[in-house]
């Protein structure tokens, strides 16, 4: 497994399925058409996308120090 970061390549939106399939070893397209079908079922689909936009480091960032 991958680390868990949004890829420069391969994004659509936000890059969070693309890292989420990297990071499991499935194509992009399948973790998108998963969070699709996902999005039918009651629950905070989106505010974890937008979450997890906000909060993954984009591939080949540096790591931002607090000082």
């Amino acid at each position: 497994m991958s680390a868990l970061v949004r890829p420069a390549d391969g994004r659509m939106i936000g890059g969070v399925c693309a890292a989420l399939a990297r990071r499991f070893g499935t194509s992009a397209t399948t973790m998108r058409v998963i969070f699709v079908l996902s999005c039918l079922l009651p629950g905070p689909q989106f505010l974890l996308y937008i979450a997890l936009w906000v909060l993954l480091p984009k591939e080949g960032a540096k790591a931002k120090t607090a000082w």
